[in-house]
C-alpha cells in the first residue's frame, strides 16, 4: 500500500520485497527479487502426481495452469471448463471463481478431471467460509461474504507474514470508513495480470476496475485465493486507528495513523537498505 501524497521524494519497501520510489505522489517501483512459486506436484520425472497442492495467495490463472499440468491435458484445458464445471458460487462472483479455489492439497486419481477439481475447490471454499464465526464477523464488520473473501485476498496478497494479516485487514477497513482510496500495488498488478512487475505513474492512472488508487472502495473480485488465516484477519482484525504501514526490514512492518510517523519510518527503510551490503 502507498502512503498518502508526500512532500518529497521518498523511498520504501512495500509488500514482499518491492521498492517504491514516491515523488510528488507519482509512483515508481521495481522488483528487488521476483519470487517464484513453483507448482507443487509430488512426485517426479514421469511418475503421475498423486495430489495437487494450490499455495495460499495464488491467482485463479495460476490454479488452472497447475491443474493442467498436473493432469498432463493441453494448456488452457482447465480455464476453459469453468463455464460448464457447475461450480457453486456465490451470486456475486458472476461465474468467476476467484477467491474460491481454496489453498489446500487435493488428491489426484484416473477419474480426476478439472471440473471435479474445480468443484472440489470451491466446495472447499464453501465449507471453509460458512463457519458460524466467518458470517458473524462479516455481519459485524457490515459486509457480505463475497466481500469479505475480497478482502482477505488483498490481505493475502499484501500483507508480508501472517502476523501482519490482521493489522493489513484493519488498514483497509479505516480507509474504507474514511473515504480513502485503497492505493493496494497488488490491486493494479491483479488487473495488469502481473505480479513484481513495475508499477508506473501511467499504471496508477489506468482505466481497470482493479485501479484501486483512482477508483473508491473495492475491487469488482477477489484478487487471489485466500488461505484460511487471511480470511479470519479480514472477518475479525484488531481495533487500531492504522492508515498506513511499512516494512522496515523484514519482520518488521510498521503501522501508524500519522502520516508524518510513516515518513519518518520510511527514512528509518532508507537508512537501512542504504548500508545493507548488495546481494546477487
Amino acid at each position: 500500500m502507498l502512503n498518502e501524497t508526500p512532500r518529497r521524494s521518498t523511498t520504501r519497501l512495500t509488500r514482499r520485497g518491492r521498492i517504491a520510489l514516491i515523488v510528488s505522489g507519482a509512483l515508481v517501483a521495481a522488483a528487488v527479487g521476483a519470487v517464484v512459486v513453483p507448482l507443487l506436484l509430488p512426485g517426479g520425472g514421469d511418475q503421475k502426481p498423486e495430489a495437487l497442492t494450490v499455495p495460499e495467495g495464488w491467482r485463479s490463472g495460476q490454479v488452472y495452469e497447475a491443474v493442467d499440468k498436473a493432469l498432463d491435458i493441453p494448456a488452457g484445458t482447465t480455464k476453459k471448463a469453468v463455464p460448464k464445471a457447475g461450480l457453486k458460487l456465490p451470486g456475486d462472483a458472476g461465474g468467476n471463481p476467484e477467491g474460491y479455489l481454496f489453498p489446500a492439497t487435493y488428491p489426484l486419481n484416473d477419474k480426476s478431471t478439472p471440473a471435479s477439481l474445480l468443484s472440489y475447490m470451491v466446495d472447499t471454499a464453501n465449507k471453509k467460509f460458512s463457519g458460524k464465526q466467518m458470517t458473524a464477523g462479516a455481519d459485524l464488520n457490515t459486509l457480505n461474504l463475497y466481500q469479505a473473501v475480497t478482502i482477505a485476498s488483498i490481505v493475502e496478497a499484501e500483507a508480508a507474514d501472517k502476523q501482519d494479516m490482521g493489522k493489513v485487514a484493519r488498514v483497509i477497513y479505516n480507509r474504507l470508513d474514511r473515504g480513502m482510496p485503497l492505493q493496494m500495488d497488488s490491486t493494479i498488478n491483479y488487473g495488469l495480470n502481473r505480479s513484481t512487475l513495475t508499477t508506473s505513474t501511467k499504471d496508477t492512472r489506468s482505466e481497470s476496475p482493479y485501479n484501486t488508487y483512482v477508483r473508491m472502495g473495492l475491487p469488482p473480485t477477489p484478487i487471489s485465493n485466500p488461505g484460511a488465516e487471511a480470511m479470519k484477519a479480514a472477518i475479525n482484525p484488531p481495533q487500531g486507528n492504522w492508515l498506513y504501514f511499512v516494512t522496515v526490514k523484514p519482520g518488521d512492518t510498521r503501522f501508524t495513523a500519522d502520516f508524518t510517523e510513516q515518513q519518518k519510518n520510511v527514512a528509518e527503510f532508507n537508512k537501512a537498505h542504504a548500508s545493507a551490503k548488495p546481494s546477487a
